[in-house]
């Protein structure tokens, strides 16, 4: 459904160009939806295209509160910040506007935009870097900024997204100025996204949970698993909106099935990468799904489907690294809501919990 936004919003938007999702493509086929009698018993053959993930059984299944290290060690990977926040904020720079914090920068990163570009970004001593205060307000520091990134698009910045992240104080605020999603890490900002668990209850109230398989040929995470649906949070739309885009960009989940959508809460996380500094904040959504709805991969970025059983989910979670790793901390959380991890698993739940949140 097209939305009219905001003059401020518009203006912003199109000078760095596009809202978009976060597994777009173009020119992808979907599949045909095939209707299921019952969950339980189609789950060992159920998918939609593609060699993704063969199903099991839920008797061959894990507990999912056998032990707790495997999940806190997902956290860990995803949560790296953790231990040695000092040392790694030490080895950045601290990017400012207007005299505020908002990100922090490598020092390489630093010096190719002040060098390439003075008049936008200036250093302040060897610890600082802030925009010229000759760039007074948003459209501004917007167009000057995406000029910059353009010029470093496929030396530092890689895998172009065209879709703007706002850069400000807080999470509704207004934005200070907008950015190319893809250097979002570069400038170390918080950032934003939805992720929904697509689950199914069988007759006899057992859980099922949708899986999606990555397309080998994404730029990002490619053949990992990941959620039914999930995207980073643009300017201009709120984040139940942006549920209901991408349920359909993504999965062909209708307007009306995906605005039952129910929110449950957030997950945060500092994660050192190569980039820099990847500081995100995941707005978690619970979808309940009919057990005659097959999701269809329609942009092209999602190789597959499947229904697991959410102990084989929580198996594969604790066990392997088969999944996108920031899926893993909104995977735990809904283990934890939904009674599957519990105090009763042993010594760690506590530090587990607090490792959701960064």
């Amino acid at each position: 459904m097209a939305r009219v936004l905001p003059s401020r919003c518009a203006a912003l938007v199109s000078s760095g160009r596009a809202l978009s999702g976060d597994r777009r493509a173009n020119g992808a086929r979907s599949t045909q939806s095939r209707p299921i009698a019952r969950p339980e018993t189609a789950l060992l053959r159920r998918a939609t295209r593609g060699d993704g993930p063969r199903l099991i059984g839920r008797s061959a299944a894990m507990d999912a509160s056998t032990g707790l290290a495997g999940y806190i060690q997902r956290c860990r990977e995803v949560n790296n910040v953790i231990d040695a926040k000092s040392e790694i904020l030490a080895s950045l720079i601290s990017f400012r506007v207007d005299g505020h914090e908002v990100g922090h920068m490598r020092k390489d990163f630093a010096d190719a935009v002040s060098q390439r570009a003075p008049d936008v970004f200036v250093k302040e001593g060897a610890e600082v870097v802030t925009l010229h205060n000759g760039l007074g307000t948003a459209q501004e520091r917007t167009e000057a900024v995406n000029r910059v990134m353009q010029d470093l698009r496929g030396t530092f910045i890689t895998g172009w997204r065209s879709e703007m992240f706002p850069v400000s104080l807080g999470f509704g605020q207004e934005p200070l100025f907008l950015v190319e999603r893809a250097a979002a890490a570069w400038f170390g900002i918080k950032a934003y996204g939805v992720h929904v668990n697509g689950f199914v209850r069988d007759s006899e109230g057992g859980m099922h949970v949708w899986v999606a398989r990555r397309s080998k040929t994404k730029p990002t995470w490619p053949g990992m698993l990941d959620h039914i649906v999930a995207g980073g949070q643009p300017y201009g739309i709120s984040p139940r909106e942006n549920v209901i885009k991408e349920c359909q960009e993504e999965a062909g989940i209708p307007q009306d099935l995906a605005a039952t959508a129910r929110p449950a809460g957030c997950v945060t996380y500092e994660m050192s990468v190569d980039e820099g500094l990847k500081r995100d904040a995941l707005f978690v959504y619970d979808l309940e799904l009919p057990a005659s709805f097959q999701p269809i991969p329609t942009d092209g970025e999602v190789e597959a489907f499947e229904l697991w059983p959410v102990e084989k989910v929580a198996e594969v979670v604790r066990t392997t690294k088969e999944y996108k790793p920031n899926c893993c901390l909104v995977i735990i959380d809904f283990l934890v809501r939904h009674g599957y991890i519990t105090p009763e698993a042993g010594p760690g739940y506590v530090e587990l919990i607090s490792l959701l949140h960064a």
